[in-house]
């Protein structure tokens, strides 16, 4: 079925700038049926499997019911879940479901924890989240009262089952009023058990709502995973653009948020990027693919929602920058590429616990999504020759070189160097390694006049040092000042970022500049600094 955006359905519009805020437009399939049925007071069944979206299902419709008054500091909802980790995760996404709606308060609670803090932590809270034993201990000791709650969920209720919850689930719905009683539950399966608690527990006109994935399976890309800290996955990125140099590349974030972020750390490294996402108009999203497929942007950065309708033949790879909520996005996504019997990539980043959403991906994909080491700056220069010396065997298979042949023979005859050395120095030429012809040109050889300096007359560098080094603006501008023997007065902005800056000087001293930080240290650390716009 189609999904529909959050805007339709009817939310107040607290939740809606929550919603934007996290970045999602476009509800799941599980949220796009369960929500309105949900608001609208029925007991729901819902069958949904780990990553559709299960959270905000039952989270948005528990928070448009709940009194908000202070006079109502009471227990609404409960929501049941197997293990601590879940219940911090749903807790988590409903504070930020929540984060406007004024006086809302969610707390987890499970085993392990002090229960002394707990009963004081339970003071005014209207959605508690927790371990059916822990729940249900609180229940007989009456530090959860239930005069006031009007809502239950069962998240993931076989596997509570599994773990042999069965009669602490029993207890807790046989302590919920069942007057105006709403019970909600949600589980991948639905063996007898499970039924057996819907018949006696919910009401007969209960609404069933059943989300079966489409198997879907993508043979002819070669898909890898690669294990990325936050903080470092715009590194490696570039890295990768920089191993493999896709034609066109797809990169998809969650967040339009992030979109905008990637998307000017790339152009202001000088790659040929744009973004796409829902708050652009139709003219801006036009212009933006239309530069894509004639090949003007190199690389498209969008989210789930805004790639809708990309059907570019030529997208070499995809990389997914963040792991898609829902495991059908990841086939969504990674087919983009692959396309007209061609053969295709994609990189996934994770880190830490992701690694456990990526197996669900492949159980649901039926396929092997391969780890892969992050390619080293050598094994970067060692792709970019091994591309020459393959175009350069193509050259001589298909065309005639008889007067290239004789120039060169004249030349080896004329000088006093071999055929090899010319080679070599057209081969350090091509890949823009010529320091010689850099240095003499006084400005490195590059072209210093497109680096996107805001001030007229600059030219924008770029250092791969920044605050999570602790640097700090004096240290970039005292560097420059004095290993290029330059006023300090005449240095630009500084823009530091946490693992790279962004530093303007006059244009007729950049190339001064470049040369003099070749070799140098800032707060012990050897940098590397570039224009802007050197890829």
């Amino acid at each position: 079925m189609e999904t529909v955006r959050f805007d339709e359905l009817k939310l107040c519009p607290e939740i809606l700038r929550g919603i934007k805020e996290m970045g999602f437009e476009e509800a799941s399939p599980i949220q796009t049926q369960a929500i309105p049925v949900a608001m609208e007071g029925y007991d729901v069944i819902g069958q949904a499997q780990t990553g559709t979206g299960k959270t905000a299902a039952f989270g948005i419709p528990v928070l448009e019911k709940v009194n908000c008054n202070k006079d109502v500091k009471h227990p609404q909802a409960l929501i049941l879940c197997p293990t601590r980790e879940l219940a911090v995760q749903a807790a988590e996404e409903i504070r930020k479901l929540a984060k406007y709606m004024h006086g809302v308060k969610v707390l987890p609670i499970y085993g392990g924890q002090d229960i002394s803090k707990q009963i004081r932590a339970l003071k005014g809270t209207q959605i508690i989240i927790g371990t059916p034993g822990r729940i249900m201990d609180h229940l007989r000791r009456k530090t959860i009262r239930c005069d006031y709650v009007n809502t239950i969920v069962l998240d993931e209720a076989d596997e509570m089952l599994n773990m042999g919850f069965r009669e602490d689930i029993e207890t807790v719905l046989e302590y919920i009023p069942t007057n105006d009683r709403q019970t909600i539950l949600f589980s991948a399966t639905m063996p007898k058990a499970i039924l057996d608690i819907t018949k006696n527990y919910q009401k007969p006109d209960a609404k069933m709502i059943k989300v079966v994935k489409k198997e879907l399976t993508v043979p002819k890309i070669e898909q890898y995973y690669l294990d990325v800290k936050r903080k470092d996955k715009i590194e490696v990125l570039t890295r990768l653009l920089d191993f493999y140099e896709p034609k066109l590349s797809l990169v998809f974030c969650n967040t339009k948020r992030m979109v905008d972020e990637l998307t000017e750390v790339l152009k202001g490294r000088g790659y040929f990027a744009e973004g796409l996402h829902g708050d652009m108009s139709q003219a801006q999203r036009d212009r933006v693919m239309k530069s894509f497929r004639n090949g003007k942007t190199d690389i498209l950065i969008a989210t789930d929602v805004a790639a809708r309708g990309i059907d570019v033949d030529d997208v070499e790879a995809v990389f997914n920058y963040d792991i898609p909520q829902d495991d059908e996005y990841y086939v969504h996504r990674i087919g983009r590429t692959g396309r007209a019997g061609r053969t295709g990539r994609s990189f996934t980043f994770v880190k830490g616990k992701e690694v456990y959403k990526l197996k669900d991906i492949m159980r649901y994909c039926k396929t092997k999504i391969l780890a892969m080491p992050v390619p080293s700056l050598n094994d970067v220069n060692q792709m970019k020759m091994e591309k020459v010396m393959d175009k350069v065997a193509t050259i001589i298979e298909e065309e005639d070189l008889t007067r290239m042949i004789n120039m060169i023979e004249e030349q080896v005859n004329e000088a006093d160097y071999t055929a090899m050395d010319i080679a070599a120095a057209f081969l350090k030429m091509y890949l823009g390694q010529n320091e010689a012809s850099e240095e003499e040109s006084g400005n490195n050889g590059f072209d210093f006049d497109n680096t996107g300096a805001e001030e007229e007359g600059m030219a924008r560098l770029f250092i791969n040092i920044g605050k999570s080094q602790k640097v700090k603006a004096k240290d970039i501008l005292g560097a420059i000042a004095g290993e290029a023997n330059i006023p300090g007065k005449l240095v630009g902005a500084i823009d530091l970022y946490d693992k790279y800056t962004f530093v303007e000087v006059p244009k007729e001293h950049a190339g001064a500049v470049l040369k003099a930080m070749k070799n140098v240290k800032i707060k012990g650390k050897a940098i590397n600094i570039e224009p802007a716009n050197a890829k």
